[in-house]
């Protein structure tokens, strides 16, 4: 099994690029949500990826909706996790498992609100400074924060 890093709608290239570069060097799936904010091919996405492309497990899905078709077992036994600043819990108060997903959203507007709000027992944080009044974390560093977080409680699996 591996963990899963999934881009709802992602926008910017170079963040896909190093999210997918990251999901190559940990063995982690990368799901992919259209609509994208860029083709798939675009040099920019490769450049970030580097070579690292032929290592990535990558699946891309239509929408929101059909990923959760295909993947909602996941849902109910509580396995996917939603990443978003207004989460319920903070990313690693969470004990996860092999073959846990985590969905990040748009870097504009991140995740669908109806769609946090169905499943806010499983959203998670990433801590920040009220103080700064940022709105969120670049994406690439997100993703990597919480899959590092998920790597290390399981002992960095398959890794050296």
């Amino acid at each position: 099994m591996a963990l899963h890093v999934v881009l709802v709608e992602p926008e910017i290239p170079p963040n896909t690029g190093n999210i997918a570069r990251s999901c190559a060097a940990t063995g982690s799936v990368l799901h992919l949500v259209k609509p994208l904010g860029f083709s798939i091919d675009d040099k920019s996405l490769k450049r970030a990826g580097l070579d690292y492309w032929p290592y990535v497990t990558l699946e891309v899905h239509e929408s929101l909706d059909e990923f959760m078709e295909k993947y909602r077992d996941k849902c109910e036994e509580g396995r996917m996790f939603l990443a978003t600043t207004k989460g319920k819990h903070r990313f690693t108060d969470i004990e996860y498992r092999d073959g846990d997903m985590f969905l990040f959203g748009r870097e504009t507007a991140g995740l669908p609100r109806d769609f946090i709000a169905e499943h806010e027992e499983q959203s998670i944080r990433i801590p920040m400074s009220a103080e700064t009044r940022l709105r969120s974390f670049n994406l690439s560093n997100s993703a990597n924060i919480v899959l590092f977080e998920a790597l290390r409680q399981l002992g960095f699996p398959n890794l050296e």
